[in-house]
């Protein structure tokens, strides 16, 4: 009888934590306007602040290696982080959750909006997503700054975002080169304690 009720406490968690999983890329995914960056800040409410299935230095790692790998990166995220939590089961429902409202409201939406294309509520209600997606974004971004601060301090930091900014918006380097460049550097580069020991 009590292994029975551990079973059945076992299996509602379990169904508690798949539901988790969908209700959170279901959210950020259905209000991510604007495509994968906007949905990024989304995505870090959901799985650090609410879940808190990883740290914000753990997902600013994900984003940074989703971000050099092929693909959309909400489902690169909804992935990895589906997965992580709940194995492949995790994953392909954190998946769905993230695809399939999309999709649908896609296929629904594209039809109407064609239909009244031409009409000036069509144009303002797309016009006035973009500030919102703006919000977002920079909050995600001073999130990231102040994280990148710990570790490298405010002057390399800076400077990063600096160089960073003339290689992709002057030179028109793709931010895909950067991401490997960078971790190239970093796995190469040789840790102080090494260097202490020889």
């Amino acid at each position: 009888m009590t292994q029975e009720g551990e079973n059945k406490s076992i299996q509602k968690s379990t169904l508690a934590i798949h539901w988790d999983l969908f209700v959170a890329f279901f959210r950020s995914g259905i209000v991510s306007f604007g495509g994968g960056p906007s949905g990024i800040p989304l995505i870090e409410a959901e799985v650090v602040k609410k879940y808190q299935w990883m740290s914000l230095e753990e997902f600013g790692d994900l984003v940074a290696l989703s971000n050099a790998l092929p693909g959309p990166i909400n489902t690169k995220l909804a992935g990895y982080v589906g997965w992580r939590v709940k194995g492949l089961s995790g994953l392909l429902i954190a998946l769905a959750a993230v695809v399939l409202p999309t999709v649908v409201l896609m296929i629904v939406l594209l039809g109407m909006l064609a239909r009244f294309q031409d009409q000036r509520w069509v144009r303002g209600m797309t016009q006035a997503v973009l500030p919102v997606v703006g919000v977002l974004m920079a909050q995600l971004t001073w999130s990231f700054m102040k994280n990148a601060k710990k570790g490298l301090g405010w002057t390399i930091s800076l400077i990063l975002v600096g160089l960073s900014f003339v290689l992709m918006e002057v030179l028109h380097v793709h931010p895909a080169i950067l991401i490997v460049l960078t971790l190239l550097l970093v796995l190469l580069k040789p840790s102080k304690k090494a260097g202490e020991h020889n």
